[in-house]
């Protein structure tokens, strides 16, 4: 697929991904703004930033006003924050691009953080966070990033402390807003039915004055850890869910290819080996997944499941079975393609819709400032060979990388501790 990058003297880089067979278009704005940028007593305000973009612009004064606006067009929006980025989008019939993406670059531009929204938001913000407490398949993936990291900006949670939710005051978003939304620290995606000369024409028209400023960096993330280590919340649960995972490389290491497909032997599709083992021989739960989740300064392969509580230390035990496998016996041609097929067939899959292609494009470009396309990649899955996933899986798979986040009806993290080693 063809895309066009057009870089604006203030910095604010532009991709235009033309589909002109797809009826819808996208309006995507990703800044590099997220919890990894924050301090310790502000921790949750990229994400309350996030929520308080669509209480009221200077042109559209309510939240009301913005909500109507899109809905009358059949427009699908939102937001979302993580470690490193925060993105807003809107999704329309490719007729209404030009209002959408006026009312996409108002919430980024001009938001004015009303006093009173902002009070209301606050409990909107703890609802929030109780409900993801709430869900223990969702909660372990903070865990786990919690004991990687531990008390620095990656290992904390991306919706913030409560406490910090209620001390937070205006003067607070005025000052991180200027300070990392900024042109040259934005992408501006459009994808769809759109020619690039009508984005630019817009761009210019909205974009094209913005001032550049001094955008505010985050810490590199420090990494240490020389034996297993475990996170273990304690909550009456009818399943066990658990992370395990293990360190491995940043978002530019070469070597990433290799993580995918490792992954997919392990937990991509129903037919891999841990789906097989967990599911189909075991019958102990019901999903499993295994993956690399790569960051600009760090990584780690995660494989996450939730199974019988009654049944945990066996199930913790077979999963490190099957690494010490990869690690012992190389992985037979036949599984190799099948694997590589499938994680390339369901890429594709993923990349149907106007703002699916959106943040494709638009994350390799924020993050790595580059985009390949999606034969690009596909050419380096197809490269990698049995032998660098064997190797691979020996680098990984060690003690002094392997961690266990888990919430359960548990207490101590000793019983687990003595099943957790190579």
């Amino acid at each position: 697929m063809q895309f066009s990058k057009k870089v604006l003297q203030n910095g604010l880089r532009v991709v235009t991904i033309p589909m002109k067979d797809n009826p819808t278009v996208t309006v995507l704005v990703l800044v590099e703004a997220g919890s990894k940028y924050e301090e310790r007593k502000v921790n949750g305000i990229s994400h309350f930033l996030e929520h308080m973009c669509f209480k009221g612009t200077i042109k559209r004064p309510k939240a009301v006003d913005i909500s109507k606006e899109l809905d009358a067009l059949g427009s699908q929006y939102n937001a979302f924050t993580a470690q490193e980025y925060t993105g807003y989008y809107a999704k329309s019939d490719a007729k209404h691009f030009k209002k959408i993406f006026d009312v996409v670059s108002d919430i980024y531009l001009n938001s004015t953080f009303p006093e009173t929204e902002m009070q209301k938001e606050k409990g909107v913000i703890i609802e929030e966070i109780n409900m993801y407490e709430d869900m223990p398949q969702r909660h372990v993936q903070d865990l786990m990033m919690k004991l990687l990291y531990g008390d620095q900006p990656a290992g904390w949670n991306v919706a913030g402390e409560k406490k910090n939710i209620l001390d937070m005051k205006r003067d607070d978003f005025v000052a991180y807003k200027k300070k990392h939304y900024l042109p040259e620290a934005t992408v501006l995606v459009v994808s769809g039915k759109v020619t690039e000369e009508e984005v630019n024409k817009e761009v210019n028209k909205i974009f094209g004055k913005v001032s550049r400023g001094e955008k505010g960096n985050k810490l590199k993330v420090k990494e240490e850890q020389i034996k297993p280590q475990a996170l273990i919340k304690f909550k009456e649960t009818d399943q066990t869910h658990f992370v395990l995972g293990f360190r491995t490389y940043d978002l530019f290491d070469k070597k990433n290819p290799i993580l995918t497909v490792l992954g997919g032997v392990l937990g991509g599709g129903m037919s891999s080996r841990l789906f097989v083992k967990l599911r189909e021989e075991m019958g102990v739960g019901y999903y499993v997944r295994a993956y690399n989740d790569s960051y600009t300064d760090h990584g780690f392969l995660q494989i996450s499941a939730g199974v019988d509580n009654k049944r945990i230390d066996e199930v913790l035990k077979a999963v490190l079975e099957e690494c010490r496998k990869l690690k012992n016996k190389i992985v037979n041609e036949e599984e190799l393609e099948k694997v590589k097929e499938c994680l390339i067939g369901n890429m594709k899959l993923s990349l149907e819709s106007s703002d699916d292609i959106a943040n494709f494009h638009g994350g390799q470009e924020l993050l790595k400032k580059e985009i390949k396309n999606i034969e690009d990649k596909a050419k380096e899955i197809r490269k990698v060979t049995a032998s660098q996933i064997q190797d691979m899986a020996k680098d990984i798979f060690r003690d002094e990388k392997l961690n266990l986040a888990l919430i359960g009806p548990f207490k101590d993290d000793v019983e687990f501790l003595k099943i957790l080693k190579f």
